[in-house]
């Protein structure tokens, strides 16, 4: 049975009921939508009919029929046929309006998942970097899914059975006051009000035991999906045991949350069913108790029985309803909590567009620190002339890729500013800023599509011939005619079906298709062998003319022709210059120079 209450009121503190409630009741009468706010109204007369029909039809009829029967007149057999026909008609008519009540408002539900599915997927990529290299993605759309289906649940549960259930037993409590006396009306009232409240509290316990099951399930699919993600890495250190122990560490967490969660069902439903029979059993034992006083007739033990009945249908429902209802909170309160994210990166008020008119890039005593008490930039000064190359290089950790990611606006700067043809980056729109970028990053990760759909990404409505025109301009063009099914080859999950240099040609490809004026490689080939990265860094070549191009390398060797090359060391810039020059001034470039120089000779030594 269920610990002390302290349990219960702290999982009512962690998703409050009310406020919850009140965030979605929008999407259940949306402003500007009056066609869903007819159907709902629809759907609410139908509720009522049929709970008319329900309350006053049925049971009539069938007490009728029973009070007939239990004479010694045989000439009213045809009235108590009318009449068991009369009850099954009421039956039929009542499924029936419900059946036409869930159809009306389906779309109403429909509609409502929809918008909020595409609100909080709006909001999420709204959120900065920072938020999804902080949170799993797998743990995200677990949350995201349970919210947004619970919001149908919820709609449909609040006005097709709690609302229902409330006017049957007032209607109920109607015919026993009028009929019976307030004997039996005050037990009833006494009888739903002691259900609800045991639900109620034994459900909030329950919640706490839901709450920490769901918890442990999305932990298990984002132990899961992180696993899949990486099932290279899996694979390269022969971890398929490592992982299937730890996942299966985190299902049987679960399945002993599980477990918790439906023992608690168990008493429950047992209590629920304590409480609903010991009330039939009270009002029929009373009004039979009537009978064989000669106050009530046979008909009125059967009228007391299925309106009791009936109640208790939506009752024992209710409680399931309240559960779900509770769950439900729990489930939109954690996606809601994604929808109250605070977006690091926004745009100012009133920020204009973009206007890119040659291309230059500055950076103006740029500070940057992914965290407050570490900076990764200090004080970087760098003017990327319009059309010109810059290349940046330097050991692991200097700062090369962050330049990337502010030059995107990513983060915002902790001092100095980025100008792009005078223009503040972080005054203009995200938009506008990001359209005038490409980028061809060194982990080219695609979609799970076709290849003529990830190189069409780049540029939104671009046609058949351009994606084409893109592809033969990233030299990819003739690998995929050769393919059996061409531009609609899929690639699998983050392209894995294609190989390092067929990805980065897409990616490529991709960048031609957008036009962008800057464009940013982001070691671009590093992760090629020697062959390849000769072929691709040709085609680079070819797309870096005409363009502000700053190009982040590890190997010095493909850097050679920038126009400037600047060493960053330690967040700071230690070195600037052409090739030539940084070599005869024998510093740092000159010694990863030399150092590179030795390591491709040992190469070529081991290979002969």
């Amino acid at each position: 049975m269920p610990p002390d209450t302290a349990s219960s009121a702290d999982a009512a503190r962690e998703r409050p009921l009310i406020p919850t409630m009140r965030r979605f009741l929008p999407y259940l009468w949306p402003r500007d939508a009056p066609a869903l706010k007819a159907r709902i109204v629809g759907a609410l007369v139908f509720v009522v009919i049929s709970k008319l029909i329900q309350v006053y039809a049925a049971p009539f009829a069938l007490k009728g029929a029973v009070d007939r029967m239990s004479t010694d007149d045989r000439g009213a057999a045809m009235l108590v046929l009318l009449l068991v026909i009369g009850y099954a008609a009421a039956r039929l008519f009542t499924v029936m309006f419900d059946n036409l009540r869930n159809a009306v408002f389906e779309r109403v539900g429909q509609d409502a998942t929809r918008r909020l599915a595409s609100n909080v997927f709006r909001h999420l990529h709204q959120l900065s970097l920072r938020f999804h290299l902080e949170r799993r993605t797998g743990a995200i759309t677990k949350v995201v899914e349970r919210g947004t289906k619970s919001i149908d649940t919820m709609l449909y549960f609040l006005l097709f059975n709690i609302a229902p259930t409330i006017l049957e037993l007032g209607l109920v409590l109607q015919i026993f006051g009028s009929r019976f006396g307030w004997w039996l009306v005050v037990p009833t009232m006494g009888m739903v009000v002691f259900y609800i409240a045991f639900t109620r509290w034994v459900t909030d316990w329950r919640a706490k035991l839901r709450e920490r099951m769901n918890d442990l399930d999305t932990g298990a699919v984002a132990h899961a999906v992180d696993s899949l993600l990486n099932f290279e890495t899996v694979k390269y250190f022969n971890a398929e045991a490592r992982e299937a122990a730890r996942y299966e560490r985190a299902m049987t967490a679960y399945a002993s949350a599980a477990t918790k969660s439906e023992n608690s069902l168990a008493w429950l439903n047992i209590g629920q069913s304590v409480i609903t029979n010991a009330m039939l059993g009270f009002g029929m034992a009373m009004v039979a108790w009537g009978w064989s006083t000669g106050r009530f007739s046979a008909g009125d033990v059967v009228l007391v029985s299925t309106l009791l009945s009936q109640l208790f249908r939506p009752l024992d429902m209710l409680g399931w309803v309240y559960r779900t209802i509770r769950q439900g909170v729990i489930d939109m309160g954690a996606m809601f909590d994604l929808v109250d994210a605070p977006a690091e990166i926004v745009d100012v008020p009133g920020a204009p567009d973009l206007r890119v008119s040659d291309g230059e890039v500055r950076f103006e005593q740029v500070t940057f620190g992914y965290n407050p008490d570490r900076l990764i930039l200090k004080g970087i000064d760098l003017v990327v002339p319009a059309g010109s190359t810059l290349a940046v290089v330097g050991p692991s950790g200097a700062g090369k890729s962050t330049l990337a990611r502010i030059l995107f606006r990513f983060y915002d700067l902790t001092g100095g500013r980025v100008t792009i043809d005078g223009q503040d980056i972080a005054r203009v729109t995200q938009t506008s800023l990001r359209q005038a970028i490409g980028i061809v990053p060194q982990d080219t990760v695609l979609f799970n599509d076709t290849i003529g759909y990830n190189i069409a990404y780049g540029r939104e409505g671009a046609d058949q011939a351009e994606v084409e025109a893109a592809a033969r301009g990233a030299a990819i063009g003739d690998f995929i005619a050769s393919l059996t099914d061409g531009y609609d080859t899929r690639v699998g999950e983050r392209g894995l079906k294609l190989s390092g240099g067929e990805k980065q040609r897409v990616a490529i490809a991709r960048t031609l298709l957008k036009n962008p004026p800057i464009l940013i490689l982001d070691e671009a080939t590093s992760a090629l062998d020697s062959r390849t990265e000769a072929e691709i860094q040709d085609t680079l070549e070819a797309i870096e003319r005409g363009r502000t191009t700053i190009v982040i390398a590890h190997r010095l060797s493909t850097i050679v022709n920038a126009d400037q090359i600047v060493v960053l060391d330690q967040g700071r810039i230690a070195e600037r210059g052409t090739h030539a020059e940084l070599l005869r001034r024998g510093g740092l470039y000159a010694e990863m120079w030399n150092r590179q120089a030795s390591e491709r000779e040992e190469a070529l030594a081991a290979a002969e």
